[in-house]
């Protein structure tokens, strides 16, 4: 795929063969050039069978052109291409080597692609919501960190120790300068807080604006080197900047909303622990349609909270770190729901508790444990069509209350294992072992560390000088 150039294309048979060489651009007339070279000597009825990597937005003309024709599409990762393409071709790197690859996948790997489903407008329209969202969300946060450490250069003892309010945000666009912010004096400031956060902020919020500013004046001593007014200008563009970020966030998550109740009128994302107004839609916009995933356990895999797979003879390694394949908004979303859903659900608290007391888990591995659990259950949800019920360990219904209850008495952390577990220093304790069942490998790992410590005993000692 070229983003700014022309696709590269390679024609094959059923065989491997190579038909025909192109070149392609994404135009109506260029795409119909390539599909009648493919089809050409081919009896009616033919479908073909395009495979490409998502390079960019460049895969969408080219998905639209030919799932609209009946062709099957494949969308495969840039890893997988990556992989095999160094196999056929390891030291040379070109896009008809890249592009006779990608035409030799249904070849090698028929069973691992699975044709390209476009969404409809309505999820469409969601997918593109909670993308534009999330990105204004993370823009918005970069440009708080820029504010804090900015007016943390001009006033050392910032008042901003906490959520970054309104009012600062006031304060800040008018008066970042402590020269302009002490001439302000206490009154104006005063009014000026007052009015921005709704009477919630007075007088002593003004005094520790106006401390931190003569503070800093005091510190600075007029020092060239610190640039009041150039810092205070530029604190004032990131204020302009924030507030435009939040307004066009505004409207997006309004749209957002609209969007979600067209494709889950239900809300039965909603219904799942820990999952809020914003999880919600980020969830249902990855998933797509569920009925794409004949089970949990492959939604599970989808979202790359699973651990890679190491086994060699007849040993399996356990503990290997997660695939983190997929999307990487929904594996956040999951993690950040998990953590709170463990709160609430005493199913999900117990494995919370099994993975952080039994297995030896700091709070990030189990959390992402307990989202992987999640995962199937929003799965299930969405499939089945019918809300999320928390139930206790035995299955029993119970309200949020008795639940609550349930995971107090049984499914809580001692604070001297979480105390453990976040320590690097004192070290995590040993994996509890149950009755039947053996230590990672096959081998009794104990039996061989003891001969292995006799043997040592009868070798005779040697010295190195």
């Amino acid at each position: 795929m070229g983003i700014a150039s022309a696709h590269t294309v390679r024609v094959l048979d059923g065989e491997g063969t190579t038909l025909a060489k192109r070149k392609a651009w994404p135009t109506l007339e260029s795409l119909g050039e390539i599909e009648a070279a493919a089809l050409d000597g081919c009896p009616p009825g033919t479908r073909l069978e395009v495979v490409m990597e998502p390079t960019g937005p460049a895969w969408m003309p080219i998905a639209v052109f030919f799932t609209t024709r009946g062709h099957v599409v494949h969308r495969v990762s840039s890893a997988k291409a990556h992989d095999l393409r160094r196999f056929l071709s390891r030291h040379t790197k070109t896009n008809g080597i890249d592009a006779d690859t990608l035409a030799r996948l249904p070849l090698f790997d028929p069973a691992g692609l699975q044709p390209l489903v476009l969404p409809t407008a309505e999820r469409a329209a969601l997918d593109r919501r909670v993308r534009v969202t999330d990105r204004l969300t993370e823009q918005g946060a970069v440009h708080k960190r820029r504010i804090k450490d900015l007016t943390r250069q001009l006033m050392p003892m910032t008042p901003l120790t906490g959520d970054l309010g309104v009012a600062d945000l006031a304060v800040l666009e008018r008066y970042a300068d402590p020269n302009a912010l002490v001439r302000a004096g206490e009154k104006r400031l005063t009014t000026l807080i007052a009015k921005s956060s709704n009477g919630q902020q007075g007088t002593d919020r003004a005094r520790q604006w106006i401390d931190a500013a003569g503070a800093s004046i005091e510190l600075y001593a007029g020092h060239p080197a610190v640039a009041f007014a150039d810092l205070a200008a530029e604190i004032a563009t990131e204020v302009r900047l924030l507030r435009a970020v939040q307004t066009e966030l505004t409207a997006h998550a309004a749209e957002r909303e609209s969007c979600y109740r067209w494709v889950d009128p239900a809300q039965l994302a909603r219904s799942l622990p820990g999952v809020a107004d914003v999880s919600g839609p980020a969830l249902v916009a990855a998933m797509g349609d569920p009925t794409r995933f004949a089970r949990g356990k492959q939604f599970r895999s989808f979202t790359g909270l699973v651990p890679k797979a190491s086994e060699t003879g007849d040993t399996d390694r356990k503990g290997q770190p997660m695939s983190k394949a997929g999307s990487s908004l929904l594996r956040t979303t999951l993690v950040r729901a998990a953590d709170n859903a463990r709160r609430t659900d005493p199913q999900l608290a117990r494995i919370y508790y099994i993975q952080m007391v039994e297995r030896g888990k700091d709070h990030l591995g189990a959390v992402c444990v307990v989202a992987a659990n999640l995962a199937e259950r929003f799965w299930a949800v969405m499939h089945r069509g019918m809300p999320y019920v928390i139930c206790d360990t035995d299955g029993r219904p119970v309200d949020p209350d008795e639940a609550k209850a349930i995971i107090a008495a049984h499914w809580t952390v001692p604070a001297d294992v979480r105390a453990r577990r976040r320590s690097k220093k004192a070290g995590k304790a040993p994996q509890t072992v149950r009755t039947g069942q053996r230590l990672r490998g096959d081998l009794p790992r104990h039996q061989s560390i003891d001969q292995h410590d006799t043997h040592r005993q009868h070798q005779p000692q040697r010295r190195t000088a």
